[in-house]
């Protein structure tokens, strides 16, 4: 399920300048400046954390002519490139988004799937020494909180956060 976009997002924005660092972002990458990979761009800086069809929507409500294979393919360039990355929470699909570069992190509800971006803690980020490195020069960390939204938690049909989840009509 998409969320805000982060308040301090470049990307995010419908501004003549806003269009502007989408297309920078490509030439800087040397990627060529299409409408399908700008219009990806501008989808996921509004909507991060969608899933590929949620993408398509966006964007082909702007370029209705627009082939899932260009979104797949924009999507895929574009994370290789570094200006996307793509987060999949267990039992997840993948999720696409334009914050990068930065070791923030995820918060999930494990009811409805909402995803939110959480900051990593102030001053040095702990989580990228392990207490055993094993040789590896660590880069980044993932970390993934899961729970309850507050909307979630609200709702008096929701499941405890602590219940295990079970398969239907298994007893």
């Amino acid at each position: 399920m998409p969320t805000a976009p982060h308040p301090a997002n470049p990307l995010a924005g419908s501004s003549p300048e806003a269009a502007a660092r989408r297309e920078q972002v490509l030439r800087d990458a040397r990627l060529r400046v299409t409408r399908p990979r700008l219009a990806v761009i501008a989808a996921l800086a509004r909507h991060p954390h969608s899933a590929a069809a949620e993408v398509l929507e966006t964007v082909r409500a702007s370029l209705p002519q627009t082939s899932h294979q260009a979104v797949y393919d924009s999507l895929h360039a574009l994370t290789e490139a570094g200006i996307l990355q793509c987060i999949q929470p267990s039992g997840s699909l993948a999720r696409y988004e334009t914050r990068v570069g930065d070791n923030h992190h995820h918060l999930v509800c494990t009811h409805c799937g909402t995803i939110v971006d959480v900051d990593c803690a102030l001053g040095e980020a702990p989580c990228l020494r392990p207490d055993h490195d094993h040789g590896f020069q660590v880069e980044t960390a993932e970390v993934v909180y899961r729970g309850l939204c507050a909307a979630c938690a609200a709702e008096p049909s929701s499941p405890s956060p602590n219940a295990c989840p079970t398969t239907e009509g298994n007893p």
